[in-house]
């Protein structure tokens, strides 16, 4: 068989030995594997991002973050540096399967840190999530006092549960941060990719008579309601939040549907005049329907 210079080059070799060392994250003998790539091949151009990896497994992995500009620093280091270099060597999807014990480490480390609203990113469910395991991240929201009420804790369980129990489980948490926060709702749906929300989320856009803006979510549960209101009993589960005008609407279409089923005229009539008063364009969306 006649050898292949290019997949049996020595390079490649002792880099290859180098990447197999990182996958069993053993640090040990990627250092002593990337000190002979070097010592060979010291113009290799992959040598500083495999360095970066190496002294990532050879870290300290125990100490707690003492402060919040710790945990910031860390974070920078493998958002910047270190995830960016693994995506490289080991290709993208090893890359990300790969720093998944980073920032599992990282949030351990963080665990003590208590949530503070104004480095709201700062804590240990963010990285919890980044690691893949959604019952920690979900035990760290819980630790968190009325997480319930305040935009990113809300975005970290609702990502918990869209992750855990799929879309009918994180609707009325996908719901409540429409009302209480649309700009964090617009960024969660994009990393979920779910097929399903984000067909609805397109229907929306293209004819939902709004300004054209993010905020314009807040309104998007009552939507879905006049789309699809076989999800009216998921949407019931939506806790109060701060009574805004589209979380009227909401409730407003809740009751609307429910006399439909009863054939309360009286008091359907009634319900979508107040629809009509707060959303003339989202009252003839649903009249469209009827």
């Amino acid at each position: 068989m006649q050898l292949d210079i290019f997949a049996d080059s020595r390079d490649v070799m002792l880099r290859n030995d180098v990447l197999d060392a990182l996958q069993r994250r053993d640090a040990v003998s990627a250092r002593q594997a990337w000190q002979r790539l070097a010592g060979e091949f010291p113009d290799d151009d992959t040598l500083a991002g495999l360095a970066t990896l190496i002294d990532v497994l050879d870290s300290d992995v125990t100490t707690p973050f003492v402060d919040h500009p710790a945990l910031a620093a860390a974070c920078g280091r493998l958002n910047d540096e270190v995830e960016p270099a693994a995506r490289r060597l080991l290709g993208d999807a090893p890359g990300r399967a790969w720093m998944a014990s980073c920032w599992r480490t990282v949030a351990q480390q963080a665990a003590a840190l208590p949530f503070r609203a104004e480095v709201s990113d700062l804590h240990a469910a963010p990285l919890w999530l980044r690691a893949g395991d959604w019952g920690e991240a979900g035990r760290a929201v819980e630790r968190i006092e009325s997480w319930r009420r305040i935009p990113a804790p809300l975005t970290w369980m609702a990502e918990v549960w869209h992750r855990a129990g799929g879309v009918e489980s994180a609707l009325p948490l996908l719901t409540e941060l429409a009302w209480l926060s649309p700009g964090r709702l617009a960024d969660l749906l994009y990393r979920l990719g779910d097929a399903s929300i984000d067909t609805l989320r397109r229907k929306f856009d293209a004819n939902f008579e709004g300004a054209g803006q993010t905020a314009d979510l807040a309104w998007f549960p009552a939507w879905v309601l006049i789309e699809k209101p076989g999800l009216a009993p998921l949407l019931r589960d939506a806790q109060p939040s701060r009574q805004t005008a589209p979380e009227r609407a909401t409730r407003l279409l809740l009751q609307i549907l429910s006399l439909e089923r009863q054939g309360n005229q009286h008091e359907l009539v009634e319900r979508r005049k107040a629809l009509r008063d707060l959303h003339a364009g989202l009252y003839a969306a649903y009249m469209k329907t009827r």
